[in-house]
Formats: C-alpha cells, structure tokens, sequence
C-alpha cells in the first residue's frame, strides 16, 4: 500500500490551530455530492479498501474531551498528520504479508484511537475479517461508556461515519460488550484480557495494548502462536526485562516507532511541560523519549540530555564554526546498517544510514567519498576494528582515482575502538590519567561524548557558561533524529576489575547502535588533535 493520503486545501492543517469548521464544511459538500450520485459509493469503496488511511483523513472522527478547556470541540475530524499515516500503511502491509510487527511509542501519541480506527475500517470495507485487540485489563479493552477503553473508542469512530460507510451499523445492535459485529461484511472486532489474551477466535490481526506490561506474557505468547498470523504489540517501554523489550531488540521483528517530535501538535514547550509536570526522569525516558534502559544503572548519556542538544545552537544563540569532518560506522550484508555522521563545530549537521545488503564494503566507502564531496567533509574518521579494516583499501583506490580527475583527496582515518587511549598520559577527568581511567578508546570516546552532552545540558538547561568547543548541537532537522535519539541512551558503563571505564553499547541484547557509533567516531577526542596536526603540515 503506497498511496500517499491526499489532503484537499482546506485540510492542510495547522495542527496547533486546526480550522475544524472548514474541514467540517468540505466534508458536507463532499458527502452531498456523493449521495446525488449514490452509484459512485461502491467503486468508491473499492478505493479506500486499499487506501485505509485516507478513508480515516476523509471521514473520520475522534474525541478528546481535552478540548473544552481550549474552547475546541469535543468531536473532531481525525486528520491523520504523516506519521499516523505511515503508521497505517506499515501496519497494512504487515497484515497483508502476515507478519508479526512492534509499535513502540510515547505516552499520548493517539496510536490507540489510530489501531482501532484501522481495525473499524477494514471490518468495515472487507469481507469476513475478524480483528483481536486484547490487554492485561478488561476495562482497557472494553467498558461500555468508558471513553477511555478501546472498543469504547471504535464505537464512537464508527458511529460518527456517515451513515453510507456504516453498512446497517446500529450501536445498540450490532456493539455488545468485548464485541462490535459488521453486518454487511460479516467482520468482527472481538476483545480479550488478562491471560486469556488468544484463546478465543481465530483472528486476521491482533493488537495488544501496552504488551511492555503485561503479567504473564509468556501465557500470551503460547495462545496467540495458533490465532493469528499477524499480531501487533504496542506500548511505551518498560524497562529491558520483558517480552515486548525482548522482541523489540531482537532484531527479528518489524518495528514502527511513535516518538513525541512526529506529532505536529507538540513541540519543544510542550516537551518542556511534561518534564516539569511528571517530575521524575525515569518516567520522562521511558514513556516520553521511548528509553528502555532509563531505570538501568550506568546509561552514559541520559536521554534528558539529548533532548537538551536538539537545536541547542540555536537556543544558546551561537552558529558553528570550525573543522568538517565525518564518522563512518561499518556494516556487512547482514542486519545491520552503515552508518555516516558528519559535523561542523561544534554541531551535528548530516546523519543517513544504509543497508549493507547486496552491496559490498567498497559501494558504501564510494557513498561516504560521496557524501563527503557534497558536504564538503576534508576527512572522515572509520571503525577500522573488524569488516572496518578493509576501508583503509578502498579509501586508497577511489582517492587514486580522484588524484586522475585532478580532485581533492579525502583524507581517511582509522578509529580503532578496541585500541588503545589517546593522549594517554593526558586528563579528560580531571586527577585520572587516560590510560588509567578508560579500558580502551572506544571507552574513552564515548566518555569524551558524554562529556559534550554534559556541558551542553549544563549550558541550556541549568544556564551556566560554557566553552563552545566543548558542546553538541543536533540539527533538529535531521531525517534520523528520532532514531539517533534512542540509540545515544543505549550504551551503559561499568568499571572493571582495575578500576578502568568499559562501555557496552548493546546491553541486554539490544542492537548495535549504528547512528550513534558513527557521531561518536566523528566527535572521538584524537579527531580534532589529529585534524589539526594534519592541517599544519607536521604529520
């Protein structure tokens, strides 16, 4: 499904500000029009049978008595902005690929009036669906005239259609507790909880509802493997020690994340606000910035400290000056991704990952050369532990080849994480020399980003004075930003047995953090140093 839903012009919203009257307006009209040529309902039908989401911009409504205290109505259009659209379609396909799939999300994201609105949709305009939606609580899926509960939700959504898509839907027959029926398709929605999740019908699809917190979800997993071939978790984090944490970083699942900065309606004040109201920054990490590890011990960046680098140039009212260079985060063929960060200053400007898959380590050293003649990179720093080794080669070949065409050379430098600390004798904490302090440079570098987060955080948050060249600013603009967000509260520490720092970037089977390898690399303390030296002419 790659339709891309089609907002008339009076629906290009302004989501802080929606004109809802409009909207209202250009839906009579439409709805006019179509019951003067009532012929056209069935190949229109046929149309939104495949193109779900904009069935739900076109027709929609959702409820949020949240609205009265900003003098909006209660009852309005349910416009999907494009992450909510994304969302539809990722999820159609896996339902029509039969796939397991994961929704991670932040708290108040609307992704459960978005899964029941779907779900309503193809019972709707499809023929002998039946669609599961459980939780660990019964009053979550269904409390008739709760607003809150799920199948309360799907109610409102569908009785709020016109009455030419509800297909002889009447509320008081066809929605009875833990069961909405469709009459013209013979679909049905059905709702469970607790751990009897899955041992009722067999269903097309399944949501689960906040899976992170279900009690027994290994009873859930064994009934659910014989009902459906395409069941889809969703929740907030809550912590590492569970299934859908589990299954989350397994790497064996498709996974669809939902973070606060895709919602059009919020925006940094709002994040601000939340922070301030919830007090508590395990509960900020977890359900606002989607972080499993936020109760663990040891996080080497806290995601209230990303947060705080987001645009922090632009806060602090200062524009980047300074060297250009790259990091380059190598992948294989397989599931992980090559990754490339490039910098300017002090500021994060470039980020992009990509598969390794039928490809070769030479294709993607050829992008980086790329990438850095666009951004006008000089150099570009690589892990050169393990598959990184044969970069330095290819490096060699295609500035040969750039030497021919009378272009410039890339210089190409090898990080060696697993190698030891630069400047060894030297104090990046103050009264503990390097290479008594850090196991090895990767341990080193990572503190060094820490250290840059730190002093932002300090800078932007707390107001204190700082040292431009011991800051990161994060381009909010950034096509991977939520995703390079995640990542840089992946790694943790922990001291060895000689008192030196270890860094694990992927503690409790998380994957590797790929962006956020290739920002360390790029800002890893020797760049600067060795820039500079080679820049001078004395190397």
């Amino acid at each position: 499904m790659n339709a891309v839903v089609q907002l008339r012009p009076e629906e290009r919203l302004d989501w802080r500000n929606p004109a809802y009257a409009e909207i209202f307006a250009a839906r009579a009209e439409r709805l006019q029009r179509l019951r003067a040529a009532p012929h056209r309902l069935g190949k229109l039908k046929d149309y939104y049978r495949d193109h779900i989401a904009q069935f739900i911009t076109d027709w929609g409504m959702t409820f949020d008595p949240r609205n009265v205290e900003r003098d909006v109505p209660t009852l309005i259009p349910f416009i999907l902005f494009p992450k909510q659209q994304e969302w539809v379609e990722w999820f159609f396909e896996r339902w029509r690929n039969r796939e397991r799939g994961l929704t991670e999300k932040s708290r108040e994201s609307g992704v459960s009036w978005l899964s029941v609105a779907t779900a309503a949709s193809i019972c709707l305009l499809n023929e002998g669906v039946v669609a599961g939606f459980g939780s660990r609580k019964e009053e979550y899926v269904d409390k008739i005239g709760n607003p809150k509960s799920l199948f309360e939700k799907a109610r409102t959504f569908v009785q709020l259609l016109p009455i030419e898509f509800r297909g002889g839907w009447i509320r008081e027959q066809h929605a009875p507790h833990m069961r909405i029926m469709f009459p013209e398709t013979k679909s049905v929605m059905t709702g469970e909880a607790g751990d009897s999740i899955g041992r009722g019908d067999r269903t097309s699809f399944y949501f689960i509802d906040e899976a992170a917190f279900l009690e027994h979800p290994e009873l859930v997993d064994a009934a659910l493997s014989q009902t459906t071939n395409c069941r889809q978790d969703i929740s907030t984090p809550n912590g590492m020690a569970n299934s859908f944490a589990i299954q989350r970083h397994s790497g064996k699942r498709k996974v669809f994340t939902f973070h606060w900065r895709d919602d059009p309606r919020k925006d940094q004040a709002w994040y601000d606000r939340q922070v301030e109201e919830i007090n508590n920054p395990i509960v900020v990490a977890q359900e606002l910035d989607i972080n499993y590890s936020a109760s663990a011990e040891g996080i080497i960046i806290p995601s209230a400290w990303v947060q705080a680098e987001i645009g922090a140039h632009q806060k602090l009212g200062i524009e980047p000056t300074g060297d250009r260079r790259g990091g380059f985060d190598v992948a294989d063929e397989g599931f992980d991704k090559n990754a490339f960060a490039g910098k300017h200053g002090f500021l994060l400007e470039y980020l992009r990952s990509w598969s390794g898959k039928g490809g070769d380590i030479y294709r993607s050293v050829a992008t980086v050369f790329d990438i850095c003649t666009e951004r006008g990179y000089e150099s570009f720093y690589y892990d050169a532990d393990g598959l990184g080794a044969g970069v330095r080669g290819d490096a060699r070949t295609i500035n040969e080849m750039r030497r021919e065409r009378v272009q410039t050379e890339i210089r190409d430098n090898p990080f060696r994480g697993s190698g030891e600390v630069w400047d060894p004798d030297g104090e990046m904490v103050k009264k503990r020399k390097n290479k008594d302090y850090f196991a090895n440079a990767k341990a080193q570098a990572w503190w060094w980003l820490r250290l840059l987060f730190q002093n932002t955080h300090r800078a932007v948050v707390e107001k204190m004075e700082f040292d431009p060249t011991k800051i990161i600013s994060i381009d909010p603009q950034l096509p991977e930003l939520v995703a390079l967000s995640l990542e840089l509260s992946q790694p943790t520490y922990s001291i060895n047995m000689v008192g030196k720092i270890l860094v694990d970037k992927m503690p409790n089977g998380a994957r590797s953090p790929n962006l956020a390898d290739a920002v360390m690399i790029c800002y890893q303390p020797a760049a600067s140093a060795l820039d500079t030296w080679l820049k001078l002419g004395t190397g």
